[in-house]
């Protein structure tokens, strides 16, 4: 039976900055669990098989199972109250409803303070760190006949079978494109499960590949992969240059002034298409060059495939202006740097990227960024050391991002949302006025928030190694990440405000005046130019630049804009900070703030809606914009666009069962 530890590190390549605080890691014990434990797991399984194609998202049953159990005697035992149809809504039974949530959010949290949970939901993170071990011949090290079996599980699961095609999308609830389907079915491959299956579910998905123009029209990431895989050829992409990282700084397309989660991405791409670096080629690798292709490998036009990208895939298709550019690089440059003596660079900028990924590595305890650059870096250091302590320590590290639930076992984008979740139900324990009855769950949460602030920044000459301030930040996941966000900082820093103004006997002890100072500098070190806000980093480049994205499924990838989400978390923290501390850097928050809402303010739509990026799109968008322009004083009777943003909620409301509920668009 599977299990989840939490805060726990052990061996000699796992290390932490604090304890491994916010680590939760699945392990497979096969003596644990009794008969009845055993067969409650299976039912939840295979409840959510049967009903897979009405609800794609799983409830972290097992998670819930194994939380019952440990916690489940704190747990007060209230009437579940159902109201009657015309039956009115009382405050005793409000406050019945609310206690009950309050409750199951108690008994779920962690020894450690934080809320652990799932981060995924995107189908191709499980696929990239399963080539990333199958090129490194390491795929036995780290995934155990267990892991195989939920792995497989979970493919299956979210395969579009029921009255659909066969195929899979790069996130669950999308409609099957070849990025998602040709990575999820060469998964599968390289698990054990052979083409013609008993159940035919390997053959649709081929049928899907085959029918829809095979592997050739795989968007820019897809082609990636299979190359490192050898189901692809190198000359089918566009160029990578490693010479990109030696331009001088002050240019506007230099590498490092690209948004981190694209030159996080591109910088290990960039070392390894230098080196033309190819996995081996086995049996496997043989018969997936056959089995997803409609044309004999051989005989693929690979210039013409490097330009080519399958409809279902492309969100952002190539511009002619685009196509010019990269063709430019790819016939022109490409081939002048590859030759002597000008490929001398080449080894000096190859030298270089190493130096940064490894400067990542160490920095983040081996985390990484993201699952989009992780399995990319763990490539890099075996090719420059298969023996090297750098590439076992990686290995250490990628259970941290698996994830089991009922529908199996998945790839998580990050190692968690650790303190974006917890800085959230602080949140919403002091918006109860019931601290005083969970005092033991908020003083664990709080003690979990304060030992997860960044206490100094990262190490060496930060604008050499492309990164921002961070003393005094928070991440979004684990400090061992050592990412900082902007919206994550602030909502953390609105959480330990919250608790500071609570009894220390019941919460614990508040954050040093010192620490929240340096929450709200690294805050300030982020205002753009109009006084918005981005998400890791300031703005670093102008707009234009995105026309060098060469990825077709990914749009806004190139630099960090500003987005009204962000700028409004950081808003409604600085404004309560102002309330508490005046007199810290008072001129240069409420400037701040002013800019902050206006820059919010400019961004609602007609409709009086606001783009969300990081949620549910509009209604996330709404949510934070509208809590932002609160808090800076707007009110419905002042502010036109407070009025028309309630105006889109009620607009976007549908009925169901008689009632008004807010739909989620």
């Amino acid at each position: 039976m599977w299990r989840l530890k939490v805060g726990e590190g052990h061996g000699p390549w796992l290390r932490s900055t604090n304890g491994f605080l916010g680590r939760a890691v699945w392990e497979f014990d096969p003596n644990l669990g009794t008969p009845e434990e055993l067969a409650e797991v299976e039912r939840v399984r295979q409840e959510f098989t049967e009903h897979r194609f009405e609800r794609r998202e799983s409830a972290d049953l097992l998670m819930r199972m194994q939380c019952a159990k440990q916690n489940g005697d704190h747990r007060r035992h209230l009437p579940h109250i159902k109201l009657e149809e015309d039956e009115q809504v009382t405050e005793e039974i409000a406050l019945n409803s609310l206690k009950r949530a309050l409750d199951q959010f108690s008994s779920l949290q962690s020894s450690d303070g934080h809320w652990p949970g799932d981060l995924s939901g995107v189908s191709i993170i499980i696929p990239t760190l399963i080539i990333a071990l199958y090129v490194t011949r390491s795929l036995n090290v780290v995934i155990t006949p267990e892991h195989r079996r939920e792995i497989c599980r979970y493919i299956y699961n979210h395969q579009r079978k029921k009255n659909e095609d066969g195929g899979w999308g790069t996130v669950i609830r999308g409609t099957s494109n070849m990025f998602g389907t040709c990575i999820n079915y060469i998964t599968l491959r390289l698990l054990g499960d052979e083409p013609n299956d008993k159940n035919n579910t390997m053959a649709k998905g081929r049928t899907w590949i085959l029918s829809h123009g095979g592997a050739t029209l795989l968007p820019q990431w897809g082609k990636i992969w299979l190359s490192i895989l050898g189901v692809y050829e190198w000359s089918g992409n566009n160029p990578f240059l490693p010479e990109l990282w030696l331009l001088p700084q002050f240019l506007p397309f230099y590498p490092g002034k690209f948004f981190c989660l694209c030159r996080m991405f591109y910088l290990p791409v960039a070392y390894l298409y230098g080196k033309r670096f190819v996995g081996p080629i086995t049996p496997i690798i043989l018969a997936l060059r056959e089995e997803i292709y409609n044309t004999p490998y051989d005989k693929i036009d690979w210039n013409k495939a490097r330009g080519s990208c399958a409809k279902e895939d492309a969100i952002t298709p190539r511009t002619l202006l685009q196509n010019i550019f990269w063709t430019s690089l790819y016939k022109g440059v490409e081939p002048m740097l590859s030759s002597w003596p000008v490929n001398k660079l080449r080894e000096r900028a190859l030298k270089s990227l190493m130096e940064h990924i490894h400067y990542e590595d160490e920095n983040s305890q081996y985390i990484c960024l993201t699952t989009a650059s992780k399995p990319l870096n763990v490539v890099c250091c075996w090719v420059e050391d298969p023996n090297s302590d750098a590439f076992k320590r990686h290995l250490a590290r990628i259970p941290d991002f698996f994830w089991l639930s009922e529908d199996g076992m998945k790839g998580q984008v990050y190692d968690g949302c650790q303190t974006w979740e917890t800085a959230f139900i602080i949140q919403a324990f002091c918006a109860t006025d019931l601290i005083n009855e969970y005092g033991p769950t908020i003083k664990r949460a709080h003690e979990f928030m304060k030992r997860s602030q960044i206490s100094r920044n990262h190490p060496g000459d930060q604008n050499y190694w492309h990164r921002h301030e961070s003393k005094g930040s928070w991440t979004l996941s684990s400090a061992d990440n050592r990412w900082a966000v902007s919206d994550t900082t602030a909502e953390a820093l609105e959480a330990v405000l919250l608790l500071s103004k609570i009894s220390s006997n019941l919460v614990g002890d508040p954050v040093q005046s010192e620490r929240l100072h340096d929450a709200v500098d690294f805050l300030l070190s982020l205002v753009n130019k109009d006084g918005s806000f981005s998400t890791y980093e300031r703005k670093r480049t102008s707009s234009w630049i995105e026309v060098l994205n060469p990825c077709e499924n990914f749009p806004n990838m190139v630099v960090d804009i500003p987005y009204p989400e962000c700028t409004a978390s950081v808003l409604q923290a600085l404004v309560l900070f102002k309330e508490l501390y005046p007199s810290y850097r008072a001129k240069e928050i409420e400037k701040c703030i002013r800019n902050a809402a206006t820059f919010i303010e400019s961004r609602q739509n007609e409709d009086g809606s606001w783009l969300g990026t990081w949620g549910v799109c509009f209604t996330y968008g709404a949510f934070f914009s509208i809590k932002g322009l609160v808090a800076a004083g707007r009110t419905y009777e002042t502010s036109p666009v407070i009025r028309n943003a309630c105006h889109f909620l009620l607009s976007s409301s549908v009925m169901v069962d008689g009632e008004k509920v807010m739909c989620l668009i």
